[in-house]
């Protein structure tokens, strides 16, 4: 079991899953350009093994990570898991020989993506699947019934406990609706890059978790005086400041900031505790109005 309550509070999705609104992203356990093993495995292990220790409970990742390499390491690190921590994965794409991110979301392929998320972590039955259906950072327009329903046939047999949906419009959240209950959207938001608001504020109405990730910008980092005043002013850090910001944004907001270090993933978790001012919050809801 987890050790500790981490700053933050909890969220239900549904019933007998309750996250801790702090997680973990193990996306940067794999090599460069998450492709290939980590030049440090033991090192990948530790951090895991911390996260839990120190009360993370929401554990995400996706077997095209490495490929397979951070389930594999996940498996390593947690297994026979504790039974409150929570896995949640993802499907809906694969990598090729070169590490590039080639899309594979036909029933058949994500029907074998599930098995092999079971397999490389060692499980009969998988919390939370999302579908990602956009691309890298934006939805794509379109249907997602003839795969959400093949997870939904996957969740009947057992499979997987819960179905969410990743990079989508509010549109594609409804469609997924329709076929079967979703626990959760993961999609790209910060603090300057605002446009799922309403989307947040729906699905809070509705009990649904959000899950934003490049909570930073990812890729592209963000750029903000602004931000980078206000840090200085709390003297704190610009990626506090913005993970404290979500977690005041909506109570429906989880966070999943990854790291490889160990010092790194406590000053994650100690971020939930920063306490925003009222005059500071206006500061930083300006950055993306």
């Amino acid at each position: 079991m987890t050790t500790q309550t981490i700053p933050g509070g909890t969220f239900t999705l549904a019933d007998h899953l309750t996250l801790n609104r702090v997680g973990y992203g193990a996306m940067q356990l794999a090599g460069p350009g998450v492709f290939g093993p980590p030049a440090d495995r033991a090192a990948a292990v530790a951090v895991l093994r911390e996260a839990v220790a120190l009360g993370v409970n929401h554990i995400d990742t996706a077997d095209f990570y490495g490929p397979y390499v951070t389930n594999e390491i996940i498996r390593e690190a947690l297994h026979p898991y504790p039974a409150d921590v929570h896995v949640v994965t993802k499907v809906g794409a694969v990598r090729d020989a070169e590490g590039h991110w080639v899309l594979s979301r036909e029933p058949d392929q994500l029907r074998r993506q599930v098995e092999q998320n079971l397999e490389h972590l060692g499980l009969d039955r998988l919390d939370v699947v999302n579908l990602r259906v956009g691309g890298l950072e934006s939805p794509e327009p379109g249907s997602l019934a003839p795969q959400f329903t093949e997870l939904a046939r996957m969740r009947d047999e057992g499979l997987i406990s819960h179905l969410g949906v990743s990079t989508v419009t509010a549109e594609q959240v409804a469609e997924a609706q329709t076929i079967a209950p979703v626990v959760g959207v993961q999609n790209m938001y910060n603090i300057a890059n605002r446009s799922d608001d309403m989307l947040i504020d729906s699905l809070a109405a509705q009990g649904i978790a959000y899950v934003p990730y490049f909570p930073l910008g990812g890729f592209s980092p963000l750029q903000s005086a602004e931000l980078n005043a206000v840090a200085a002013r709390l003297g704190s850090t610009p990626a506090a400041v913005a993970q404290a910001w979500l977690l005041r944004r909506s109570p429906n907001i989880l966070l999943i900031p990854g790291t490889s270090s160990v010092a790194h993933l406590r000053e994650n978790v100690a971020a939930a505790g920063l306490t925003l001012p009222d005059d500071e919050i206006a500061v930083l809801d300006a950055i993306g109005a």
